[in-house]
């Protein structure tokens, strides 16, 4: 399709969804981006023919499949999604008073549309690659969470998301928003599932502005179906003495790649990185995890660890970025991968990319089979190999696990992470 009539198209597309004519002018705007930039890069994986895009995109952006949905309890603070579908946002009155606002991104750009575009897409720039600027394009779900200056959300705010895979050409192109301004703090736990077994691409990016002074943690469970093949970009940025938590378990079932960035803006800023991924069958899976210092006497950890089963593909790129300028900046990394299986094959690749003097930096790094003589204690006291396994994968994993901030997380990621390592070992 030439690009004037893809232009034509997707302008009728937006019209059609009532939409700001800022937020069109920007689709467009990323539309002729796309058709010239290159896709992003992830060293030591090939994924560039992998089926990010539509021939034609849908750009109907509507329906959902049947889905129970159990009501909110008192205090929770929840949004529903099922495709392209909201089906609840719950938010108790008390927080609607001090003008905390969760809901559908796309209500939000009708109803307080200045507020939404002030930060969309600003985080992550839309031309910084093919899939970003594809990403704001063909948008077609997300959320918007806004914490008003010094409001403090004590409960956690859910947002479940389903991958809509009950029939063939419905790609997930999802963003969620999330604005924390001065003094405020919130705690978000976004869980990602796909319901069907159509092949379908998932384009998922997280914004995080945190501004002075905030406390962010985002907890995020991914578990996307084997038939489904995803990009993730999740990136915040961090203001003067801000803290945003990362802690993500990257359980899809299907290929993927990835970004995660925490970009230390403000002076005295903390970025926080947790992540941990288990591969299994033949899937392949690339993340590059950054965290770049821009701000004087700012904090930038990362700690990744992954699981390979099967005949699986796992690399982590661990960044950590210190720009001139940034005084006093603190970057540690590790990355550690556990080979289950001769036939797997996995990277643990530390980078450090260091423009000052007065800086602490370093990095940790190992790629291995499992330790043969935990397992043979283990076997030596009856214990079946499979669950011998599983064993000492959760404690070389448990660093990770027991530094995630919030308990239903850890019990929830545990949970999934026993259930894909069962399926995997059979």
């Amino acid at each position: 399709m030439d690009l004037t009539t893809a232009k034509q198209q997707l302008a009728t597309a937006s019209a059609t969804h009532h939409e700001p004519s800022a937020l069109t002018k920007r689709r467009l705007a990323a539309l002729a981006a796309f058709k010239t930039l290159a896709l992003p890069k992830m060293p030591k994986l090939k994924f560039q023919t992998w089926p990010f895009f539509e021939r034609q995109p849908n750009l109907t952006w509507t329906g959902a499949a049947a889905f129970d949905l159990a009501p909110a309890l008192e205090g929770q603070v929840r949004l529903t999604q099922v495709g392209q579908v909201t089906l609840d946002a719950h938010v108790p009155a008390a927080l609607k008073d001090q003008g905390v606002l969760l809901m559908d991104l796309f209500t939000a750009l009708q109803t307080v549309p200045d507020l939404v575009l002030k930060f969309l897409m600003t985080v992550v720039k839309a031309d910084e690659n093919k899939l970003t600027a594809h990403h704001l394009a063909y948008l077609n779900a997300g959320a918007f969470l806004y914490v008003p200056r010094g409001v403090k959300v004590t409960a956690p705010v859910e947002i479940n998301v389903t991958q809509d895979s009950t029939q063939p050409h419905q790609p997930l192109i999802h963003h969620l928003l999330i604005v924390a301004e001065a003094n405020s703090q919130v705690d978000v736990i976004q869980h990602l599932t796909t319901q069907g077994t159509a092949a379908n691409p998932a384009s998922l990016m997280v914004e995080i502005v945190a501004q002075a002074n905030s406390r962010v943690t985002f907890s995020s469970l991914d578990e996307l179906g084997a038939q489904t093949v995803t990009y993730f970009k999740r990136r915040a940025q961090i203001g003067r003495d801000a803290k945003v938590e990362w802690a993500v378990g990257m359980m899809n079932a299907g290929n993927t790649v990835g970004e995660m960035d925490s970009e230390l803006v403000g002076e005295g800023g903390e970025g926080d990185s947790k992540l941990i991924a288990i591969t299994t069958a033949d899937q392949q899976v690339g993340i590059n995890n950054r965290v770049t210092h821009h701000g004087q006497h700012t904090t930038g950890l990362i700690n990744q660890r992954g699981v390979l089963l099967g005949q699986s593909r796992l690399v982590f790129n661990g960044i950590g970025e210190i720009i001139h300028g940034a005084h006093g900046a603190k970057a540690e990394q590790q990355n550690r991968v556990l080979m289950m299986s001769p036939a797997t094959r996995g990277d643990a690749n530390p980078i450090l990319l260091i423009d000052e003097n007065d800086v602490e930096a370093g990095h940790a790094a190992s790629v291995g089979p499992v330790n043969p003589v935990q397992l043979n204690y283990l076997l030596s006291r009856g214990i079946p190999k499979p669950v011998a396994q599983r064993l000492v994968i959760r404690g070389f994993l448990a660093a990770v696990l027991t530094a995630i901030p919030t308990q239903r997380v850890r019990e929830e990621l545990i949970a999934i992470l026993e259930r894909k390592l069962t399926d995997g070992q059979a």
